[in-house]
């Protein structure tokens, strides 16, 4: 499936695309710390103005399928170290887009000149992403007791991962 699809900045014109997917995730309270019942306003601010770029992934008909965005893990002296948020659509789970979004991600953090990827808060119940970026060369470098309050499992613990892009 990844073979045809096209990842590119996100546009303006791509938000109705974009926001229910977010919409779904955030909803769902088991992997991302937006609170489910974030406006969206809130999230487009989020998403498309806070960060130092967004891009969406599109299939071979056009339809966006999965989105990601890119930022400075801090300011000033931290600022060389990035990081990013992963959300591909619940209909295209499975399909290798969040791999293809992670390997973009990490072309285009080298590009901006980021010499390393920081994850601040992989929610340790979310064994999929866990797996994947692990899989993608990520380290767990911190384990997060009970700062995640899952919708359905209440206080479980989130990682930090992190990926040196360069020497």
């Amino acid at each position: 499936m990844t073979s045809a699809l096209q990842i590119r900045p996100a546009l303006p014109a791509d938000w109705p695309a974009i926001w229910p997917i977010l919409h779904t995730t955030f909803a769902s309270g088991d992997s991302y710390p937006f609170a489910p019942d974030s406006s969206e306003a809130d999230i487009r601010h989020a998403w498309l103005t806070v960060p130092a770029a967004t891009f969406v992934a599109c299939d071979e008909t056009g339809n966006v399928v999965g989105t990601y965005y890119i930022k400075p893990n801090q300011t000033g002296l931290g600022s060389h170290v990035c990081n990013c948020g992963y959300v591909v659509a619940p209909e295209a789970a499975g399909r290798g887009i969040a791999t293809a979004l992670c390997g973009h991600s990490q072309q285009t953090a080298v590009a901006m000149g980021f010499r390393a990827m920081q994850f601040n808060l992989v929610v340790s119940t979310n064994t999929r992403a866990v797996r994947l970026w692990q899989h993608l060369g990520f380290s767990v470098v911190g384990t997060l007791p009970g700062a995640f309050r899952h919708a359905r499992l209440g206080y479980v613990d989130a990682l930090v991962m992190f990926k040196t892009l360069t020497a």
